[in-house]
């Protein structure tokens, strides 16, 4: 079995897998048919293979093993689903499998397509998002090396722009860099010839000019190297929380034809992500470069860097379309690996080995891809090439460090919801006339006496008149609204003079009860009645103020 990627062939031999003939030609059958119908990633198809090799695995320790696929039984995928569910690996097995398996025609009935059809949970990922000294960290690590390489390069295209302009006098060192360079440009190498050996080797004049030969003093000049391109990669993922998949395959960032009047470029960025399936695979950002230390000023940086490069790509195969192509240091030495070929001597993109070569070089304990990406995610507070329900679900609601940051917002939500829970807000019913059976107080018209939530002794209501608002006897009429009003102007000045913990023991619900039924009425009402206030009115107000009708 094969399948075709970035123009490479690769070789399922599902001959050694150790079981009978006729299971190994089924599980071949399914596995091409989602080759041709779903699959578009060689990776996709590598992850399936290695997830049917387990599979074969477990079914050739079973006694007896089955000889095909209409022999498996509903008891023997329960042991195996029970034997992988444990993990997050496992539980991923079992669901490239079952999905595999359906796919035949003789599963897809009775007792064994019961079983394919469970739904298998994964466990919760015990990955953590970074703290925020870790993931300046992984900046720290990464900047450094990418900035000189950066710096390296225009260093070099300005002189290589100067030798353009014919600033250099001929034959002079100046001079030889920048033919030297410009032939870097053009071809990908520094000036060589062969010796009488056939080894191939750089012209001394120019070995003089340059400084040496090593890569740092000749294609170095121009292009990235393979750890200063998985720098940048790194970069990416810590200000934009995209995953190695989405920039190893990056395209070009395209800047809008219209940059407006401070002329700061926006850029469209192209995501591809397969795994969405066929019409989902991409989407786009806008990044604008607003200067130092903006994302956008890391893409304006990013496509400088590879400037030359992408050049040089261009000319060999014109309408490759990456933005991380970086120099091979030895272009004739070709690896057996499952990537894009390169382009002469250009390669893509960053690989898992260039990730697991630079993270040993910084000196960090793991990828920062999968952590980093979380943190960002985090960080934003925003969904990430996702949508919010997973970015809600799989990255902000499942991460520890997002649990604990939340501890304290909704401790504050809690206690705000207390304190509106148990804020005091007006009881007493709003009436437009008096009811003539109702008794007056000195706030309100009161229905029933004997039916007080604050009994006294002889049956009648032993509360304060203050109280009257607070309780679901009493009825307000527009004829009480002129002493409310005053009432609740004259608690307003007391708030003024006393300490806020006298405040807040004997007075402050009552103000909230009046501040309820002022939002209640209207501004314009209450203003109304606060003009209609009576010498009577505020003769009351003043005897209950001062505890003279307290019970």
């Amino acid at each position: 079995m094969h399948i075709d990627d970035y123009r490479i062939a690769v070789i399922y031999d599902f001959g050694l897998l150790p079981v009978p003939d006729s299971l190994q030609r089924s599980l071949a059958a399914l596995f091409a048919s989602r080759c041709r119908r779903k699959w578009k990633s060689l990776r996709t198809s590598d992850q399936v293979w290695t997830y049917v090799k387990v599979f074969a695995d477990f079914l050739s320790q079973q006694d007896p093993c089955p000889q095909d696929l209409d022999q498996l039984t509903a008891g023997l995928l329960r042991q195996w689903r029970m034997s992988r569910q444990v993990t997050v690996s496992g539980a991923t097995t079992l669901k490239t499998v079952r999905s595999l398996l359906r796919d035949d025609s003789r599963l897809q009935s009775g007792p064994v397509a019961d079983e394919l059809a469970r739904i298998v949970r994964k466990p919760v990922r015990r990955q953590e998002s970074f703290e925020d000294e870790e993931l300046e960290a992984v900046r720290r690590a990464a900047r450094p090396l990418f900035r000189s390489a950066l710096l390296r390069i225009e260093e070099n295209a300005r002189h290589l722009e100067r030798w353009h302009a014919g600033e250099f006098a001929d034959g002079s060192r100046e001079w030889t860099v920048g033919e030297c360079l410009e032939h870097l440009a053009r071809t990908g190498s520094v000036p060589t010839y062969v010796l009488p050996s056939n080894q191939r080797t750089i012209r001394s004049k120019y070995i003089t000019a340059l400084g040496g030969t090593s890569p740092q003093v000749t294609w170095q000049r121009l292009y990235l190297s393979r750890m200063e391109a998985a720098s940048l990669a790194v970069l990416l993922m810590t200000e934009f929380g995209w995953n190695l998949s989405v920039i190893d395959r990056l395209p070009v960032p395209q800047a809008a034809a219209d940059q407006g009047a401070d002329g700061r470029p926006t850029y469209t960025v192209d995501l591809v992500k397969p795994r969405r399936g066929p019409g989902n695979w991409f989407e786009s950002e806008n990044v604008t470069d607003l200067g130092a230390d903006s994302p956008g000023r890391l893409v304006t940086q990013a496509l400088a860097a590879t400037r030359f490069a992408r050049a040089g790509v261009e000319r060999r195969a014109p309408g490759t379309d990456r933005l991380i192509v970086f120099r091979l240091s030895r272009p004739n030495h070709r690896r057996a690996v499952k990537r894009a070929a390169p382009v002469g001597p250009f390669a893509f993109g960053v690989s898992d080995s260039d990730v697991v070569r630079w993270v040993e070089a910084a000196g960090l304990a793991g990828s920062p891809f999968r952590r980093g990406r979380r943190t960002v995610t985090v960080q934003r507070r925003e969904p990430a090439q996702h949508s919010r329900a997973t970015n809600e679900r799989h990255y902000v609601l499942a991460d520890k460090r997002a649990q604990r940051d939340a501890i304290p917002v909704i401790a504050q939500g809690a206690e705000e919801a207390v304190r509106q829970a148990k804020a005091a807000v007006l009881a007493a019913v709003l009436r437009d006339a008096p009811e003539p059976s109702d008794v007056e107080t000195a706030t309100a018209d009161c229905s029933a006496p004997e039916a007080s939530p604050w009994p006294a002794a002889d049956g009648g209501c032993g509360a304060s008149f203050l109280l009257c608002l607070a309780c679901t006897n009493a009825h307000v009429h527009p004829g009480h609204h002129p002493r409310l009003t005053h009432l609740h102007q004259c608690l307003g000045h007391l708030h003024s003079v006393l300490s806020p913990a006298a405040w807040a023991r004997d007075w402050e619900d009552h103000h909230a009860r009046l501040a309820d039924l002022k939002r209640k009425l209207g501004d314009g009402v209450w203003r109304q009645a606060l003009a209609r206030v009576t010498d009577r009115d505020r003769h009351i107000v003043d005897l209950l103020l001062n505890g003279v009708l307290n019970p």
